[in-house]
């Protein structure tokens, strides 16, 4: 075909897709006046329609987004070439964009109607949700409240603080500083920085955002180029072993953080860092991205924590089968080559690597509470370094969170998978869940008792996640499961328009084609889903407190010198995700501190490798009478290959089996004879030999059964709920809809339940 032939033709169906918009937008604003009249009317019946009015908002809001989208096709269409979905057909996404938000905006209107239609005929019932007023919210231990009731709050990264914008998407308070705003040596603020702090009232929750990632010209010119580079990720641009580093972070601490101690907007925290990572391995296979190499004051750090390690240069020469004539002689070439995975000379250097990470991110923390002594910290960490295994980050998740006053996450899950290479979840799963629960188990398991925050929710999005076309249910079953897992608060990725709709002038960000801020269906999924969580935030906040019967031992001295650690304990937890069972994690600190009367029984699988001391904990926990179900390959060597004594049953109960299988046969019968099963028992049929509904079950206020439901499959599951040693028959009550449901209800991909059982009178 002829260029001017396809000129002409694009031209066409450009006039086609904008004459469809128009009357998107006629038909949008119709039903908009249709919605406020019912809800008039709903809301003369005394019943809660804010749900409804939050769907007006967004459909406002996205109206005028689309209007914008039909102004920039060209900035669209650039923006689309960066996203790898969509760069082939980056102008025709461009110009159905605008068409396509109107259209979503029209089916998220009907729906609403047909919902409150129903509403207003008592088909349906709604509890009702509580209109949060932000700046009086309380934040405490474990829990953020309001009205003496626990809420949930869900704000997005650079959301204009518009009313129209933060009176149903998130109020969130919050300040920012960085060293960039340290003037000289002498510590100097910039006079504007100072003045903001002075005069900021702002009552609003949220966090205090320290940037890592922009220095001073001085200290860059001080410090050289070299140490600018031995960064720790994209966002940490100096070297944490750097002399004068402490000194420019004290010095903005010292004139910033003290004219912030007490005030609202911090009282989520201080997150002491953005995305943190020392990657300090090469691979001759692949790139390695984000990695670096380390300065001399790191190399001198290092010989020092090799001499206490290992007390003489000989007991170091005889595991690392080198020849070194003392401790100052050493070398290792950093970044350490991946090839010498399981060696002592990789152990070494991760162990250390973990360490002056662990002992920076302390520092900081005590020089913040020099300047506000109630300060919380915590960190932007993310799980996907624990739950996949990535080596040599320098990113230890135990003791980080041990340091943390709230578990502060960059917490992720997958909708689809943008990569060349499948995904191992999307087999058998319709998301990837891996590192939310796995990341979110071990959180709550570190440090029960603390807040989750995720100060950047990449629940919808991340770098190789995208879908404009997303199905909504997904939002509601990934950020239902979020918050059973333990989620109180977050900030999710992103919201780069500005209040009009518009994007800056020379925005370029290959995370914003397809994201949620063209999604109005999306967004609208996102905050009903929260109302819902916040009209039963007792029985939510109930599933987040719930004890973990079964814990599955972590040492990260098997996970630092065997590459699969993690995917061979995902199986196992996989295995056992689908039991209605909470499921926790054990570690040597966790068995040291916490009481194990939290639990009924620790299970260790292909952990080879331990320290002598995680081994004598796991011997402690034994003599107290502790069961450890232990596979015949785990706890056999120290972290250097050497070979471990044997736990000795003592007066706990030692069972050794040779599958995963067995394994998981003996945890549930455990569990039973500590009478610490659910209640209720559930019988799936997907078509498949493998479980997709996960779920948890709590005791209400009345006493009643209360079961959370997802549907993780891709089949649609049937299910049997049986209420075992019932002595009366039972029904089904759905809570969302306020209606009776069977007890062999079908749920499809990505469907939430959330039922009560109640006796039948």
């Amino acid at each position: 075909m002829k260029k001017s032939k396809i000129i002409n033709l694009l031209f066409i169906v450009g006039i086609i897709s904008s004459s469809y918009g128009q009357d998107f937008e006629k038909e949008a604003k119709q039903k908009i006046k249709v919605l406020n009249d019912l809800i008039t009317t709903v809301e003369k019946q005394g019943k809660d329609v804010l749900k409804e009015k939050m769907t007006i908002r967004t459909a406002e809001v996205f109206l005028e987004f689309a209007n914008w989208d039909a102004n920039n096709m060209e900035q669209n269409t650039n923006l689309f070439k960066m996203t790898t979905p969509y760069k082939n057909n980056a102008t025709q996404m461009a110009e159905d964009l605008p068409t396509f938000e109107r259209g979503d905006v029209v089916k998220m209107l009907d729906e609403a109607i047909a919902y409150i239609t129903l509403l207003k005929e008592g088909k349906v019932t709604r509890k009702p949700t509580p209109n949060i007023a932000w700046d009086k919210v309380i934040i405490e231990k474990d829990q953020i409240t309001y009205n003496k009731r626990p809420v949930f709050l869900a704000d997005y990264t650079w959301k204009p603080d518009f009313p129209k914008l933060t009176e149903f998407f998130g109020n969130k308070g919050g300040h920012y500083i960085s060293p960039k705003q340290v003037l000289d040596e002498k510590g100097t603020i910039q006079p504007g920085v100072i003045k903001d702090l002075d005069t900021k009232n702002d009552k609003r929750p949220w966090f205090v955002f320290i940037d890592s990632g922009n220095m001073p010209d001085w200290f860059n010119d001080k410090v050289g180029n070299e140490a600018t580079k031995l960064m720790g990720g994209p966002f940490y641009h100096y070297d944490i072993d750097q002399e004068g580093t402490k000194e420019i972070i004290s010095n903005l601490f010292k004139e910033t953080v003290s004219k912030m101690a007490g005030k609202k907007y911090n009282t989520l925290g201080y997150m002491l860092s953005n995305e943190p990572r020392w990657i300090t391995y090469k691979d001759g296979t692949k790139k390695v991205w984000y990695n670096s190499g380390v300065g001399e004051n790191t190399i001198e750090k290092f010989k020092v924590w090799l001499q206490k390690k290992h007390h003489s240069i000989a007991n170091l020469n005889q595991l690392w089968k080198t020849n070194f004539t003392s401790f100052d002689a050493v070398k290792l070439d950093i970044p350490i080559d991946i090839a010498l995975i399981g060696t002592p000379q990789w152990y070494d250097w991760n162990t250390f690597n973990d360490q002056r990470v662990l002992d920076w991110f302390t520092w900081m923390k005590s020089e913040l509470r020099k300047n506000d002594p109630q300060a919380k910290a915590h960190l932007k960490i993310m799980p996907s370094f624990f739950t996949d295994n990535d080596p040599c980050t320098g990113i230890d998740l135990e003791r980080l969170t041990e340091l943390s006053d709230i578990n502060g996450n960059d917490g992720a899950a997958h909708y689809n998978n943008t990569k060349k290479d499948k995904a191992d979840w999307q087999d058998d799963y319709v998301f990837g869940w891996r590192e939310l629960f796995l990341g979110y188990d071990f959180l709550k398991s570190v440090r029960p008792n603390q807040l989750n925050f995720n100060t950047e929710s990449h629940l919808l999005s991340t770098g190789h996640t995208r879908d404009l076309y997303m199905n909504p249910k997904y939002v509601r079953a990934v950020y239902w499961a979020a918050h059973t897992l333990g989620m109180n608060a977050s900030q999710t990725w992103y919201w780069p328009r500005k209040a009009d709709g518009s994007l800056k002038e020379n925005f370029k960000d290959n995370a914003y084609a397809g994201s949620n801020n063209q999604q109005p269906r999306v967004t609208q999924e996102l905050h009903a889903t929260m109302m819902d969580l916040n009209a039963y935030s007792e029985e939510i906040m109930t599933m987040q407190r719930q004890p973990k019967p079964i814990r599955i031992f972590y040492s990260i001295t098997s996970a630092h010198s065997n590459k699969a650690y993690m995917d061979d304990l995902f199986k196992l937890y996989e295995s056992l995700n689908f039991e209605g069972i909470p499921l926790g994690f054990a570690t040597k600190n966790i068995l040291e501190q916490q009481n194990p009367s939290n639990w009924d029984v620790v299970l260790v699988q292909k952990t080879k490798r331990v320290t002598l001391k995680e081994l004598q904990q796991i011997q402690n926990y034994l003599d107290k009478g502790g069961i450890v179900i232990v596979d015949d390959i785990s706890l056999k060597e120290n972290e250097y290959g050497i070979a471990m004594p044997v736990l000795n049953q003592s007066k706990g109960k030692l069972v050794i089996v040779n599958s995963l299988v067995e394994m998981k046969a003996k945890a549930l019968s455990i569990v039973a004879e500590k009478k610490h099963l659910p209640e209720v028992r559930i019988v799936e049929e997907n078509g498949t030999s493998i479980k997709g509904c996960t779920w948890k079950c709590i005791k209400n206020e009345n006493g009643n059964n209360v079961l959370s439901i997802i549907n993780m499959g891709k089949q649609d599951a049937k299910l049997d709920i049986q209420l075992n040693n019932a002595k009366k028959a039972v029904s089904c009550y759905d809570l969302i809809n306020g209606v009776a449901i069977p007890l062999q209800p079908t749920l499809k991909p990505y469907e939430v339940l959330f039922i009560e059982l109640k006796n039948k009178q």
